[in-house]
């Protein structure tokens, strides 16, 4: 297998090895579990994932079902949607996260996305389930702080980015980032949220970190959203934040730069997840830029899928969890952007090095990004966004 040319009997072979994952990790509850050992519960982005990998499948009803169990956990009185369900064991890590039968954090709010794709594949979705999805998008937009300087949504905890231990984060831990440091400040982050009366998280003064890449992803599932029914206020909040991203742009970095307390610092680590802005920029400038990055082997170039940390970068490590490694759903949102765009080269040529990558490594959660070896849970269900990319080739 080249890792520049995956055949037809490579896709074939894909989607056969994706559908049987899919089915064994299926739960009666109405989601699939990333890794049936590793990751039992539903998370909330890696739903919306599958969702799209399901349409790709042409299951529609595991599909809807999907998206429609994700949100089911979602606060009543603020639309909050928790980041990990629970169902399955409520009392499971309830006293870290001081509620049962969910956590108290969100994830990257990509139900927008999800049921847009269910939409335009002819997926009856209930207006009930486009609603929670409005409501959802609503209390990020409206509900959640913002930082003073940029006007862009805060991070309550690093975890809600879906890029767990980005370099990103790394002033967020002043005694050093070893596992064992991250994960103790983690806890104590988590402790310091500000929750509204119904256990929303609203705000957090120990993390004051406004992330461009999750408000890419907030106005990019809104902009879908959008797609499917009018909401004027909501298209204001989401073109103020892309205004404001453009903002952020620094074109000697080539990478856009995280506002709040940790943008002269960690916040401007040049890593994949930075560059989700892709999805929605109106800078052609800082596109086209970008785009070259991630094929200059340089830069984010590797033959299985770009690297997720900028190879120049001391912290650059292509085998540590979230400092260097290919992750699939990464690819799939920087393929989503080039096609959206356009530039079908790169669109493309990402395709071909996230099939072949998720072969080789025996559909990893995230791998080597000049090897495909397997790294993290294997198997892990997102990484059947490969299928969805295989069409462009």
């Amino acid at each position: 297998m080249s890792s520049e040319s995956p055949t037809s009997s490579d896709v074939r072979e894909l989607r056969a090895r994706v559908h049987e994952m899919l089915l064994a990790q299926w739960m009666p509850e109405g989601y699939t579990a990333p890794n049936n050992t590793v990751y039992p519960w539903q998370w909330l982005w890696d739903s919306c994932f599958h969702t799209i990998v399901w349409l790709e499948l042409g299951d529609d009803e595991r599909a809807l079902r999907e998206v429609t169990h994700a949100l089911s956990a979602q606060d009543d009185e603020s639309g909050f949607v928790p980041h990990m369900n629970y169902e399955r064991g409520p009392d499971t890590h309830a006293d870290f996260w001081g509620r049962r039968g969910a956590s108290s954090i969100t994830q990257p709010p990509m139900f927008g996305h999800a049921i847009a794709e269910c939409v335009r594949q002819g997926v009856g979705v209930p207006a009930e389930l486009i609603e929670r999805a409005f409501r959802g998008l609503a209390f990020l937009l409206r509900r959640r702080a913002r930082h003073l300087g940029s006007g862009l949504v805060l991070l309550a905890h690093p975890w809600e980015s879906g890029a767990d231990d980005s370099p990103r984060w790394d002033d967020l831990c002043p005694d050093g980032v070893s596992p064992e440091n991250w994960y103790r400040r983690k806890g104590e982050l988590v402790a310091s949220i500000v929750r509204s009366r119904s256990g929303a998280p609203i705000a957090n003064p120990s993390c004051i970190v406004a992330s461009t890449g999750f408000n890419a992803l907030i106005a990019f599932n809104a902009y879908e959203l959008l797609t499917i029914a009018g909401d004027d206020r909501m298209r204001g909040e989401a073109d103020e934040l892309v205004e404001q991203l453009d903002r952020r742009w620094d074109g000697g970095l080539s990478s856009w730069i995280d506002a709040g307390e940790t943008e002269g610092g960690s916040g401007r680590v040049r890593t994949l997840d930075a560059l989700l802005p892709l999805l929605v920029t109106r800078d052609e400038s800082a596109r086209v830029r970008t785009h070259r990055a991630l094929c200059d082997p340089s830069e984010y170039g590797a033959a299985f899928g770009p690297c997720g940390v900028h190879r120049g970068e001391a912290v650059f490590s292509p085998n540590t969890y979230w400092r260097g490694p290919t992750w699939p759903q990464l690819n799939y949102l920087c393929w989503l952007a080039a096609r959206r765009a356009g530039d079908a080269e790169v669109s493309q040529r990402i395709a071909r090095q996230t099939v072949e990558g998720a072969l080789r490594s025996e559909l990893a959660e995230y791998w080597e990004p000049d090897t495909a070896h397997g790294l993290g849970a294997i198997p892990q269900s997102w990484t059947g966004l490969a299928l969805v990319m295989a069409r462009t080739i």
